[in-house]
């Protein structure tokens, strides 16, 4: 019997021939867990083939889709139709070329994708998932913002700038890092700080390498923390900017 592996997934951004590769090269089968951490969209041009990929894969593997801020900015588009001239600066722009060349079946489909992403995963092993974090003290079940769970930078400069000599029974450890034994996060590209594999500081995991501007696109094995990653992914779009 194969044991069950979870395998959470980093930022696509668009880079559907980047997660292809990934797949195949973490030999994913559907005993595996596939948790993705959102931004299915926005840099690089497969955004509609990028969703209509990730709807299919859930229709014969167990996946749970997280909500990325640029998911959200791209929900808003569709439904709302109005142009937002900041997600066009920050990757919109590729997408919205890439629906008008979609019918309005699919959008439809794919806007009921979108309200079906979660804000958050919390597993029973007080394992947390999100995009991006969360700012209440106690916790994410008392978070004030919602909008914080896709938009927060504050959780990971929080972890990168703690002491890691100070004892979390110190009353000085941060209460937002006490609640769970391990939380995975995207968002903030951790090729910010010169790096393109996942990132662990305190008890948090970024895995956010990058794939929208020079990095590769990541999966990680929360159990085991090996990891497999696609070539750069702007290397199978030649020509292409992505949110360089």
């Amino acid at each position: 019997m194969t044991l069950q592996r979870t395998l959470v997934i980093g930022d696509i951004h668009s880079g559907l021939k980047a997660l292809e590769v990934l797949l195949k090269r973490a030999r994913v089968t559907e005993e595996d867990r596939l948790i993705f951490l959102g931004d299915y969209i926005d840099a690089w041009s497969d955004a509609v083939e990028t969703i209509n990929y990730l709807i299919q894969l859930n229709t014969t593997h167990d996946c749970i889709f997280l909500r990325g801020n640029h998911d959200e900015l791209c929900y808003e588009w569709l439904t709302g139709g109005k142009d937002n001239p900041t997600w066009f600066m920050h990757g919109g722009k590729a997408t919205a070329e890439s629906y008008a060349k979609a019918d309005e079946a699919t959008k439809k489909r794919h806007v009921l994708f979108y309200e079906s992403l979660v804000n958050y995963h919390l597993t029973e092993g007080n394992k947390l998932f999100l995009h991006a974090g969360f700012t209440h003290l106690k916790g994410i079940e008392h978070e004030y913002f919602t909008k914080a769970f896709y938009w927060d930078r504050t959780l990971w400069e929080l972890a990168l700038s703690l002491n890691p000599d100070l004892e979390k029974e110190d009353d000085h450890y941060p209460k937002r890092l006490k609640h769970y034994d391990e939380i995975f996060i995207g968002h903030t590209p951790v090729t910010r700080m010169g790096k393109t594999t996942p990132q662990n500081s305190a008890n948090v995991w970024n895995v956010d390498t990058g794939a929208a501007f020079r990095g590769p696109l990541t999966a990680l094995d929360i159990d085991t923390k090996k990891f497999w990653q696609s070539d750069p992914v702007h290397t199978y779009y030649p020509g292409e900017k992505g949110r360089n």
